[in-house]
């Protein structure tokens, strides 16, 4: 979509005076300028709001704050903008205001999954590392708009100091995800600092990034920034793009560097109405993301944060999606629909039904195209029981670790442990029993 004369043109309306041209790929000079106020997006784009509409984008800005690199303004167009996906994703909107009764300030629970500041620790393996609340763009439809802003938002030394020691006294974690905000927002040292520090934690076996740079400021990507990271494999990347249109010859460039570098990819969008809500479009976007080596990641329902309901769909749009990309398209360019489940309940994988029925020794499916099959499954299966000692296990599992405690539905299934059910607090039921029994 975007090329780099198409940036020249548009930036006359963006410079400032002292800038010249040869600072469109400073990262640092497009945080410098970023947009931040209605008056400056109207002079940038071109356009102009009427008293009311810039009355009211004026008011959300109040308690949602407006921040858009000059690049990814360049990407909208003007001609149409109202309905720009550019436009809507970095634009603040009125209905922002409108708080829904099922709306939530933190519906992941984050806070209060928090053992220390900076930790959310929600899966027994892997923990998110907050390492800054600041972005070079704003998203209208984040979940976290209770934390982004320019106001005491980077962590000191001492809040990431109780991270690295929380996550040393917890030898169950093998996964952190270093998260915000944007990592790519600190400077390339005080990255590096942090990934030498995880690095040096014998149990993290793997170390993730989730950044949006590739999308909204792709020349953050610098080479020094990657031959820094190439230091600290294993490193895993997850970047969010949401519409066709932002996959740029600049975002591409930035994708193949760090692809280059070794690092595997992943993509993480949000299904938002009005702007991705199509399944030709979401198979547009994924094929253009495993062209450039990305591999789609989670495809997000839209979360309960304050102010989102004008973003989100009926998961029955989800579905519809998924039912477009499963058998149409090739495996690994299907992402996972997931609904981050409020309260901190974590991702819960959403998919078209494809089981039409279950029997003693079969099981009826139906394919992408409405065929229906039958799988048969074998007539005698001996189980191999599992009782947790596997030094003695014939499978020969290798692994000197295999220690684990089993939780939720996988306690059930389990063989060594003797739990029947899973009984919430505070049932009725089970409340009433002891009352009985005194």
């Amino acid at each position: 979509m975007e090329v780099y004369n198409l940036h020249q043109q548009k930036l006359s309306d963006i410079l400032d005076e002292d800038s010249s041209r040869d600072d469109w790929t400073d990262w640092k000079w497009h945080i410098r300028n970023s947009i931040k106020t209605v008056a400056g997006f109207e002079k940038a784009l071109g356009i102009k709001f009427s008293d009311k509409e810039r009355k009211m984008h004026e008011q959300t800005l109040k308690k949602f704050p407006l921040a858009v690199s000059p690049y990814y303004l360049s990407l909208i167009h003007k001609d149409d903008y109202k309905n720009d996906p550019i436009f809507k994703q970095s634009f603040p909107d009125p209905r922002e205001l409108i708080i829904g009764r099922s709306d939530m300030v933190d519906p992941l629970h984050e806070d209060g999954d928090s053992p220390v500041p900076g930790i959310t620790h929600r899966y027994p393996d892997r923990v998110l590392f907050h390492v800054s609340n600041i972005c070079s763009m704003y998203c209208r439809h984040c979940t976290r708009k209770r934390k982004v802003g320019d106001v005491d938002s980077i962590p000191d030394m001492e809040q990431l100091e109780a991270g690295f020691e929380y996550i040393r006294n917890t030898p169950q974690i093998r996964d952190v995800l270093l998260s915000g905000g944007d990592p790519f927002m600190l400077s390339d040292e005080k990255l590096d600092w942090l990934l030498t520090k995880i690095g040096e934690i014998e149990h993290v076996e793997v170390v993730r990034i989730g950044t949006r740079m590739p999308v909204v400021l792709p020349y953050r990507v610098t080479d020094k920034l990657v031959n820094m990271l190439k230091k600290h494999h294993p490193l895993w990347i997850n970047t969010h793009f949401n519409h066709p249109c932002e996959v740029t010859t600049s975002s591409k460039r930035a994708l193949a560097k760090l692809a280059d570098a070794g690092i595997p990819l992943g993509n993480q969008s949000v299904l938002l109405a009005g702007i991705n809500d199509c399944p030709r479009l979401m198979k547009t976007l994924n094929h253009k993301l495993v062209k450039n080596r990305v591999r789609p990641y989670y495809l997000y329902q839209c979360d309960l944060s304050e102010g989102l309901s004008h973003f989100r769909t009926p998961v029955g749009k989800g579905i519809e999606i998924l039912e477009s990309l499963r058998g149409h398209t090739s495996g690994f360019a299907v992402p996972t629909y997931v609904i981050d489940a409020p309260g901190g309940g974590g991702k819960i994988p959403v998919m078209p039904n494809y089981i039409v029925s279950w029997a003693t020794n079969k099981i009826i499916l139906r394919n992408y195209e409405g065929v229906i099959t039958t799988y048969a499954e074998p007539d005698s299966y001996e189980c191999n029981y599992c009782d947790r000692n596997c030094e003695e296990c014939n499978l020969q599992l290798m692994e000197e670790d295999a220690e684990e405690k089993p939780i939720g539905i996988a306690k059930l299934l389990s063989d060594w442990d003797d739990t029947l059910s899973l009984t919430p607090e505070e049932n009725e039921r089970t409340e009433r029993s002891a009352n009985d029994s005194r």
